[in-house]
């Protein structure tokens, strides 16, 4: 029987015809499937992650029915935003479209009513943001408003000019001078000169338009710079008065020291009265009780120690100011929180070998000594944000290595979690997943660290493929499900490698002890993890041992020097971003001179000379290096300023080894523009193609 040729619709035909259509059908089916399987297959790219919508939560409504967040998405051809809001029905799950008046900020939520920010105006609404009505003018510049929960009063900050130090100004006859004189440090922080100016908090009464600056004169900013928001100031429940972080210090004395304390402004009395007093470390991040009577804050014990064990305190907001360190026994370190409506109970976040996850914990009794601390999410995922609480559930924001934040309910008697946004499933479904598994490793020390290893998504074990050894900055930041738009895994593993991401010393989730191990060793026992982890995941017949590579910033750049000198040829390639060279320099260089101090001994002159300096100086080792290294340097970055990419690429090169400098002018410790990330990334690939494939 011939299949193919001319068919005619005959009675004794018709079997034939069916068959041929069965045929067809089934040739048809199977083209839909392999259409959908290869599109199931599409890998991560650098274009697609900036395709990515983030997530931004707008918080619950005053009956606990709604959830507000928007989506925000960006055209990296462009370089420019977009963002949609959206009402998300907590009861029934359904998804609507949600806007205010074009430009609004909503600023604050109460029972009674809305507050939002825009130009030089305050609005309220007393239906959810439906319609608003003008308040107050008089914000011109302010940033971070809040008002007062019984809405009489606003409180916003600015920036005041207090220390005039530029030559225009000092020199009126001179107006296009472009002079700077300082006689002091902190003459530029992260990656803004000092120009004289302060942020501020400024009190008004709404009805009467009087605004006045609560710090006076000082030379001193609230929110904290660079990174101090709206969680830098609080109202008290009753509006009797505010609470604001601030460190009350002033050049070398602010460079030197972490000490921010919690001030609280009494509105009758106009008196400021320091909270924290005796208290030496980070003080931040306040939050009063729904009944406001009790005070919670984060808080560090060390000045000078930015990565200490972050403990939840709270005080009794009566006259004996009593406090409570609720986690001061417990190993590990939180992150943010919020108040249960009982106002005894406090939810919060807090790393957790390799994972972050929602913990709670309750006042305890008189008659107990200590609070009782419960974990309530237990998975292979970051929570990584508390958006409020709706009834018996709390809303937060997740992402894992596979997936940008979505947000979440979760039900805290049992940990259970139901998705709530959708944003970028469209994306995640068509892209094949990379399998993560958490590997225990043994250290030369005879200890044990967790390992993340991420395999491509079309990994087979009967291949070889090429590896990177993941080294991350910090020293102590969390090494765990995190989804970077920028050291994005997914990315790296779509393009056929295998990572491994060390919790090496100095990673938080691990116990306090492991992450205060690396202080002053930078270049000790951490580089023996990295070491241990690559060489035992090594071990495995699916690496190619003869294609790895080394990559990192920040700390983890300054990793990249080290093991330059000391790899005894691992690795065929580094990578190595805002990476610290030379520690004689970046000392001298660097602005928050409290995290030299403390991590690496203190100042090169000193006697004896810290170890720091001759031990763990990647540029001691220059001498060693044999093998090729990208470096890539910011010229905005003041906290690994411009020298020291600029110095390694120069050694590197002198030394007669291959490298490529890849310099982003505009850009500071981070990459925040579209197009120079993507830069980034294709230069990243290209650099690893050319020396491990």
């Amino acid at each position: 029987m011939y299949i193919y040729g001319e068919i005619r619709p005959l009675k004794k035909y018709t079997n034939c015809i069916l068959f041929l259509n069965m045929y067809r059908n089934i040739a048809l089916i199977g083209c839909v499937i392999a259409f959908a399987s290869l599109h199931a297959q599409q890998k991560m790219t650098p274009e697609l992650l900036w395709s990515i919508k983030r997530i931004h939560s707008a918080g619950i409504s005053n009956d606990g029915k709604y959830l507000f967040y928007s989506s925000k998405s960006t055209d990296w051809k462009t370089e420019k935003s977009s963002s949609h809001r959206y009402r998300i029905n907590l009861a029934e799950g359904s998804t609507t479209e949600w806007t205010t008046d074009a430009g609004k900020t909503v600023t604050q939520r109460y029972e009674d009513a809305w507050y939002a920010h825009y130009d030089n105006f305050l609005y309220k609404s007393t239906d959810e943001g439906a319609t608003w009505t003008e308040i107050y003018k008089g914000l011109e510049d302010a940033e971070n408003v809040w008002v007062s929960p019984n809405g009489k009063y606003v409180a916003y900050s600015k920036d005041v000019l207090i220390k005039s130090n530029l030559g225009k100004e000092l020199h009126p006859d001179l107006p296009y001078s472009t002079a700077q004189i300082y006689t002091d440090l902190n003459y530029r922080h992260w990656d803004t000169w000092e120009d004289g100016k302060f942020s501020h908090i400024f009190l008004a009464e709404i009805a009467t338009a009087t605004a006045k600056d609560i710090m006076d004169s000082e030379a001193y900013d609230c929110p904290q710079k660079p990174d101090g928001g709206a969680e830098d100031l609080v109202w008290r429940p009753d509006s009797k008065g505010l609470v604001y972080v601030c460190k009350k210090k002033y050049g070398k004395e602010y460079a030197t020291s972490t000490n921010t304390d919690l001030y609280y402004y009494d509105l009758a009395t106009t008196q400021t009265e320091n909270l924290t007093t005796g208290m030496n470390g980070y003080d931040n991040s306040p939050q009063f009780s729904k009944d406001g009577n009790r005070l919670a804050w984060l808080s560090m014990s060390h000045d000078g120690y930015e990565s200490d064990k972050n403990d939840l305190m709270v005080m009794e907001w009566d006259k004996r100011r009593t406090k409570t360190n609720l986690t001061a026994k417990w190993d590990g370190t939180a992150n943010s929180f919020i108040w249960a409506a009982n106002n005894y109970k406090l939810y919060f976040i807090a790393p957790t070998e390799g994972t972050e996850q929602l913990f709670a914990v309750e006042m305890p009794d008189r008659s107990k000594f200590d609070a009782k601390i419960d974990q309530i999410t237990n998975g292979k995922y970051d929570v990584n944000s508390i958006v409020g609480i709706t009834g018996d559930n709390i809303v937060v924001s997740r992402c894992d290595m596979n997936h940008a934040n979505e947000l979440y309910k979760v039900k805290p008697a049992y940990g259970d979690m139901i998705q709530l946004t959708h944003e970028n499933d469209r994306i995640f479904q068509s892209i094949s997943q990379s399998k993560t598994e958490l590997r225990k490793v043994p250290t030369s020390d005879n200890a044990t660290m967790g390992v993340w290893v991420i395999y491509p998504p079309d990994f087979d074990p009967a291949k070889k493929y090429p590896t990177l050894l993941y080294c991350q900055g910090g020293p102590q930041s969390a090494l765990s499900q995190f989804y970077s738009f920028r050291w994005n895994f997914q990315l790296m593993a779509a393009q056929g490698y295998i990572v491994v991401a060390p919790n090496r010393r100095g990673m938080p989730g691990w116990g306090v002890k492991w992450n205060e191990e690396i202080s002053k060793d930078w270049g000790g026992q951490a580089m023996q993890d990295y070491l241990a982890a690559i060489d035992e995941i090594s071990k495995e017949p699916y690496v190619d041992k003869a294609r790895l590579g080394c990559v990192g910033a920040s700390y983890g750049g300054y990793s990249v020097y080290m093991l330059a000198g000391m790899h005894n040829n691992r690795f065929k390639s580094f990578i190595a971003h805002d990476g610290l060279f030379d520690l004689k320099s970046w000392y001298g260089t660097t602005e928050e001179i409290w995290f030299a101090n403390w991590d690496v001994g203190g100042a090169y002159w000193k006697q004896p000379v810290p170890v720091s300096y001759e031990k763990f100086n990647p540029s001691n080792f220059v001498n060693k290096w044999n093998t090729p290294i990208m470096i890539v340097q910011g010229g905005t970055d003041y906290r690994v300023p411009i020298e020291q990419g600029l110095e390694a690429f120069q050694a590197a090169r002198l030394h007669n080894v291959k490298a490529k400098l890849l310099y982003l002018p505009n850009e500071n410790h981070w990459v925040l523009h579209p197009q120079n990330a993507i830069a980034w990334q294709r230069e990243f690939f290209a650099w690893l193609d050319e020396t491990l494939k």
